[in-house]
């Protein structure tokens, strides 16, 4: 399951990939408008600020995490939608395919 939020006051978009205690250290996707936080080095969430201007930087950030860029796009895309609310997102997986997460 993915979770995302929209800080409407902060403009700021945080989708969680995963669940975690804590983040220990990020991925620079973009030096001023996207991160990737690790938890043990695994990727645990997705920092986008001004996401109307640079949601662009999801397809980057789907392929440094390898997953699908359309999940990335689908859960910023429901948090906008609904601001200052959390989302929660559970993919199926495609037709075909024994795993959920891709």
């Amino acid at each position: 399951m993915i979770r995302a939020e929209y800080d409407s006051q902060a403009d700021a978009l945080s989708i969680d990939l995963a669940e975690a205690d804590g983040w220990d250290d990020s991925l620079v996707v973009d030096d001023s408008a996207c991160r990737v936080a690790l938890s043990g080095g695994v990727p645990v969430n997705v920092e986008l600020l001004a996401p109307t201007s640079n949601l662009h930087l999801l397809a980057e950030a789907a392929r440094v995490l390898g997953i699908e860029q359309s999940r990335l796009e689908a859960a910023a895309g429901s948090a906008l939608a609904a601001p200052d609310t959390v989302v929660s997102l559970t993919f199926s997986a495609p037709a075909g395919s024994s795993d959920p997460g891709h």
